[in-house]
């Protein structure tokens, strides 16, 4: 066997391009490849798929199954592709375009009908598929039909209805009584029910315009509960750190209570003094504050310490022997 060194370079570059271009293939049709793939591929026609999109989910008795690969025009009805793993398909199999949530999300239903299996090839024609009912249009039509009732005319049939039966069973014409009491209150109130149903239909526009939005922001919600689940045990490890730690505490204070005790006693007992001389303790500093402030000027000069003598002599430098004698100890005085 020859050594990788001694074969032929262009050999061995065109053999590595075709496996990396193998395998780049490989990549982006991985859900086409068997046993790997993300399974066999079906189609469904439907009269219409208004909110269906690409990615959708495909279920079988409520359970995931596949998603929806495409959904696109074929004359006069929409064509659905979806892919299916993992599951069997008759062909009688009926499809079904589901509403998942009220803010629009849409999904396939499947039910795998058929003594054989379905055939990729086969699609499941319009009489086995059914579309839901589009919430939006069916108040907008709610609207427009109560707007062009004539409430008036209404509650002038059932007075006619309840007129006619007057001589029948007391229980019919309760009944019909009740309606002629309905249909009055109905025309009383027929610009307020128009108006209702005017922004029923508008709120029903405004959620199907913003559907996104509404979409995201419950993803949003989603995602902050979600971060409060995981930070829940970070919260919950911090409160059992507190306990741990008022244990210890409470533990630390027991085991040196013969000393804190006594400590504490006569820290008491010393507040105790100092609050009974309060006064004496203000005196104090009151009067320590000139004598200290002289001591700091006597003795402010270094080495040397400075004395007034007032007294001793006359203006004239005679001694003053006299113990009687006044004595002025003012600076400048006699």
């Amino acid at each position: 066997m020859k050594a990788f060194s001694e074969r032929n370079p262009i050999t061995v570059a065109l053999l590595a391009l075709s496996v990396l271009v193998v395998l780049v293939l490989a990549t982006f049709y991985s859900e086409d490849l068997p046993i790997i793939g993300g399974g066999d591929i079906y189609a469904a026609d439907f009269r219409e798929a208004s909110g269906l999109r690409s990615g959708d989910d495909v279920s079988i008795a409520g359970v995931r199954v596949g998603s929806v690969d495409s959904v696109s025009l074929s004359g006069d009805h929409v064509r659905v592709t979806f892919r299916v793993k993992d599951a069997w398909l008759g062909n009688a199999s009926t499809a079904s375009i589901q509403i998942a949530s009220l803010l629009g999300e849409e999904y396939i239903s499947i039910d795998p009908k058929g003594s054989h299996a379905l055939s990729p090839s086969d699609t499941i024609p319009l009489a086995r598929t059914t579309t839901p009912i589009d919430p939006a249009a069916a108040f907008q039509g709610l609207g427009r039909d109560v707007s062009q009732i004539d409430t008036a005319q209404l509650a002038k049939s059932f007075d006619t209805l309840s007129a006619t039966f007057r001589d029948t069973p007391a229980s019919v014409r309760a009944a019909l009584g009740g309606l002629s009491r309905i249909s009055h209150t109905i025309a009383s109130r027929d610009a307020e029910l128009q108006q209702l149903a005017r922004n029923t239909a508008g709120v029903t526009k405004t959620l199907s315009d913003n559907n996104a939005n509404v979409a995201a922001l419950v993803a949003d919600g989603s995602r902050l509960l979600a971060v409060l689940r995981e930070r829940s045990a970070a919260i919950t490890a911090l409160l059992q750190g507190t306990q741990r730690l008022s244990l210890q505490i409470d533990g630390l204070v027991h085991d040196n209570e013969a000393t804190l005790g006594p400590a504490l006693a006569k820290l008491s007992q010393v507040t105790k003094i100092l609050a009974a001389n309060r006064g004496h303790i203000d005196d104090a500093l009151r009067l320590i504050g000139p004598y200290y402030s002289l001591l700091s000027n006597a003795t402010g000069n270094g080495r040397w310490l400075d004395i007034y003598l007032c007294g001793l002599f006359t203006k004239s430098g005679a001694p003053v022997l006299d113990a009687t004698a006044r004595r002025d100890c003012r600076p400048g005085g006699g």
